[in-house]
Parts: structure tokens; sequence; C-alpha cells
């Protein structure tokens, strides 16, 4: 296994920290209950009750994407979480690219950072591409 290129670690750490970044962003502003996120977890369709422990999840989901030792795990589980958010906005009917695909664009840079900087996930992944 070849090292990490200081040009691809610093890639991967840039892309996963503006990804964490407006993720904690988000859950924050869910667990502060701000009132532009409980306006639209409730437009989402969702009671504001929900709003605190929907922020929770997301907080433990980018805490254990950010620990290296549980950044794969941290991965599938945001991965989880979006793909509930990409359900919730097909319900809600809202537009395809500028909504609804939102939650997998932000999936892609979470993979996409975790890939660059991750040797191990990288050669799992060529070995089962060839």
């Amino acid at each position: 296994m070849q090292p990490i290129s200081k040009k691809r670690l610093w890639t991967g750490r840039i892309v996963t920290a503006l990804t964490v970044l407006f993720l904690a962003i988000d859950a924050v502003m869910k667990l502060a209950k701000a009132r532009v996120s409980v306006e639209a977890t409730v437009q989402l369709g969702y009671p504001e009750g929900d709003v605190l422990g929907i922020g929770a999840v997301l907080l433990v989901c980018v805490v254990l994407y950010v620990i290296p030792g549980t950044s794969f795990l941290g991965a599938v589980l945001l991965t989880a979480y979006l793909g509930g958010a990409v359900a919730t906005q097909v319900r809600a009917g809202l537009p395809l690219f500028s909504n609804v695909l939102f939650p997998v664009y932000v999936g892609v840079l979470v993979w996409t950072g975790l890939v660059l900087r991750d040797n191990k996930l990288r050669a799992l992944i060529s070995s089962h591409a060839t």
C-alpha cells in the first residue's frame, strides 16, 4: 500500500472539514432549536418536538465521522441520515436537483473526503473495482 500523498491527504481533509462544518452547523441549529431550523423541519412534515432528536442523531453521526477510528462508521451513518433526508424531500414533493438531490451531493462529499484521506478504504475500493 502506497502512502497518501500530501496533496491527496490535504484535499481530503479540506473536503471533510467543509462537509463537517456544514453538517455540524445544521445539527447545532437543530439542537438550539433555531427558528429557521424548526420552521423548515415542520414544513417538511415533522413535529416540532422531533427537531432536537434529529439534531442529536446528526451530531452523533458527525462526531463519529470526525474521529479517525470511527470515520467509516460515521460515513455509513451519515449516508443513512442523508438517505432519510432524500426520502423526506421526495415525500414533500420538492424539486429534484435543488432539493431532493442535495443530500446526495453532501453524501458524495462525505465519502470523497474519507476516500481521499484513508488508504485502507481506497485499497478496498480499488480491489473490488477490478
